[in-house]
C-alpha cells in the first residue's frame, strides 16, 4: 500500500489510478453478473425467461455485486488509511528523534519533558534537570575528524540511554554536543549522585581512532525543583550550572545553587 501511495505525486496520477479502479470494478461487475445470470437462468441461452426470474436476477445481482464491491473498496480505503496513519507516526518519530544517536532531539525532548513535568506536579514529585556538554568537542572534531566526533556522540548517548533505563529518566541530544536529561522523584543528593554517575561512566569510555584511544569527558550542570515547574526556567538554570562546571575546570558536576 505504501509503495502504491508513493507513486501518487500529481493530479494525473490520481486520475490514472481512479481509471484503473473503475476498469477493475467494471470487470468485476461483468464477471459477477455473468456468473449470477448462469446460476439463475441456466446455460441455455435460448431458454425463455420469466419476469420472476428477471426480478430474482436483478435483486440477487444488485445485492451481491453492491456488497462485494463496497466491501472491497472499503477494505482498500481502510488499508490506505492505515498506511497513512503509520506514515504519520513514522514522520512524527523522525521529526522528534536525533538520527545519529537515536535519542530524542530538542523538539521531542521539549514535548515529552513538558508532559513529564505536568505528571510530576500532579504526583507532588520533585524534578531534576541535567544539562551535559562534551568537553573540548570542537578540538576533537578538528584533530580527529567528524567521523570520530560522531563516535564520541554515540558513546555519550549510550551512557545517557543506560542512565535513563536505570532511573526512568528522559534523555535527549539537545543540540550539537549538548545533552539533556530530566528525572522525577529524586532528592538533591540522589540527583547529584546520578549526575556523577553519568560523568564517571562517560570518563570511562574511550574512542579508538585506529591508532590511539581517545578519552572523553563531560561537564554537567543540574538543578532540582520541588514545585512550580517551568521547562524553560529549569533548562536555563541547569545550563548556568553547566557553564559554571566549564569555568571551574570541566569534567565535573555543578549544582545550580552552588554555581558561581
Amino acid at each position: 500500500m505504501q509503495t502504491e501511495m508513493a507513486g501518487i505525486e500529481t493530479r494525473g496520477d490520481v486520475l490514472r489510478r481512479t481509471g484503473r479502479i473503475m476498469v477493475i470494478a467494471a470487470g468485476m461487475t461483468a464477471v459477477m453478473s455473468f456468473t449470477i445470470g448462469m446460476l439463475v437462468f441456466g446455460r441455455d441461452l435460448a431458454a425463455p425467461i420469466t419476469v420472476g426470474q428477471m426480478q430474482a436476477f436483478g435483486l440477487t445481482a444488485g445485492v451481491f455485486i453492491g456488497v462485494t464491491l463496497s466491501g472491497a473498496m472499503s477494505y482498500r480505503a481502510g488499508m490506505l488509511m492505515l498506511a497513512l496513519a503509520q506514515t504519520r507516526r513514522e514522520l512524527a518519530q523522525i521529526s522528534q528523534t536525533d538520527q545519529l544517536t537515536g535519542l530524542l532531539n530538542r523538539r521531542g525532548f521539549d514535548a515529552e519533558a513538558a508532559a513529564a513535568l505536568d505528571q510530576a506536579q500532579a504526583d507532588g514529585a520533585a524534578v531534576a534537570m541535567l544539562m551535559c556538554d562534551i568537553d573540548h568537542f570542537k578540538a576533537i572534531n578538528d584533530r580527529y575528524g567528524h567521523e570520530i566526533g560522531d563516535k564520541v556522540l554515540v558513546e555519550i548517548a549510550d551512557v545517557l540511554r543506560q542512565f535513563a533505563t536505570r532511573h526512568g529518566a528522559l534523555v535527549a541530544r539537545y543540540g550539537g554536543e549538548e545533552f539533556a536529561a530530566v528525572v522525577t522523584g529524586l532528592s538533591h543528593e540522589q540527583a547529584a549522585h546520578g549526575a556523577e554517575e553519568i560523568r564517571r561512566d562517560c570518563a570511562g569510555r574511550t574512542i579508538l581512532d585506529g591508532v590511539t584511544q581517545l578519552p572523553v569527558t563531560i561537564s554537567i550542570g543540574f538543578t532540582v525543583k520541588e514545585t512550580g515547574f517551568d521547562l524553560g526556567s529549569l533548562l536555563r538554570t541547569a545550563d548556568q550550572a553547566l557553564y559554571a562546571a566549564k569555568r571551574h575546570g570541566r569534567d565535573r558536576v555543578e549544582h545550580a545553587r552552588d554555581a558561581a
